[in-house]
């Protein structure tokens, strides 16, 4: 069954992307460049333990937004802050309550950083992942839209239209790291 199309926003030629790691960026930034669309990547995942791992995937992040040339900015790394967020929640199971607090968090974060970066438009590659809710994901987008005036939340289901298949092929392509669980100690269960 064909996949209706990627829609862009009337008017959008710059969004503010945040991206959780280069593999799940790689195929919708491609597209965005295909289509007309400047992405400013903004890496900020306070989310991930241990830092190590977090550093891994900044790093290859950045390596993939400057080998296009592309702007990438460093959201600060304040996993205390996250820790504190999603209290009470660790034992929730994925796409539970702790996932959807998590995801406002940062999508609340993109939304001032778009902001400050004077870009209207923000979007989220955790829509690309097959073990997310998009469901808790645009919640959590409009939240963040409606706490931070100015800005507007592009909802897009990243895995249609062949980008998860493009996914992995870039994957190989670039020789990212491919992380085997979403980030947080909670899901590395």
């Amino acid at each position: 069954m064909k996949q209706p199309p990627i829609i862009i926003p009337t008017g959008v030629r710059e969004v503010l992307l945040h991206a959780c790691c280069a593999p799940c960026s790689s195929a919708i930034v491609e597209w965005l460049v295909d289509h007309g669309v400047t992405p400013t990547i903004y890496y900020y995942n306070p989310n991930i333990f241990p830092f190590e791992e977090y550093e891994i995937r900044k790093q290859e992040s950045k390596r993939h937004a400057e080998s296009l040339g592309l702007h990438w900015i460093d959201g600060d790394y304040d996993h205390g802050q996250w820790l504190s967020c999603v209290k009470g929640l660790e034992g929730e199971p994925e796409r539970g309550r702790r996932c959807e607090c998590c995801f406002r968090q940062r999508l609340t974060a993109t939304a001032q950083e778009a902001r400050r970066q004077g870009i209207t438009w923000f979007a989220t590659t955790l829509a690309s992942s097959r073990w997310k809710s998009l469901e808790q994901i645009e919640r959590a987008g409009h939240d963040a839209e409606n706490t931070v005036a100015g800005t507007r939340f592009w909802a897009q289901n990243w895995r249609k239209g062949g980008l998860y298949e493009r996914r992995n092929q870039l994957l190989r392509e670039y020789g990212f790291y491919n992380q085997q669980y979403c980030g947080c100690e909670f899901s590395m269960r």
